[in-house]
């Protein structure tokens, strides 16, 4: 009984992680929020919106965790293209599905 309990959460728990479009690096856990912004851009027919999210810390914190969220859950992507987890930096950019918006809620954890 308990194998089959196991191997339902481990089903489960690869199936979120194949189909979700969250971008989660690092840790969020028992670490304090220091940036939290809310990226939103309205859907052009036939475009594909992007959007760059530019943050350095002045007081030179490791970044502990990065978590973005597509509150729509759409087909758009949050990638890191500088910086990150173990830098004092981080660019993350957000590309919209061709001919929809973006909504994405970025946090970064030091």
């Amino acid at each position: 009984m308990k194998i089959a309990l196991i191997f339902v959460i481990t089903l489960v728990y690869c199936f979120c992680a194949v189909y979700c479009k969250d971008l989660i690096l690092g840790t969020s856990y028992n670490n304090r929020i220091i940036f939290q912004e809310k990226a939103e851009y309205n859907a052009i027919p036939l475009k594909k919106r992007v959007k760059e999210i530019f943050y350095s810390n002045p007081d030179q914190h490791i970044i502990k965790g990065i978590i973005a969220r597509d509150l729509d859950h759409t087909d758009a992507t949050a990638t890191v293209t500088a910086g990150g987890v173990g830098q004092s930096y981080a660019n993350i950019r957000l590309k919209s599905e061709r001919g929809s918006g973006l909504n994405y809620q970025i946090e970064i954890y030091v």
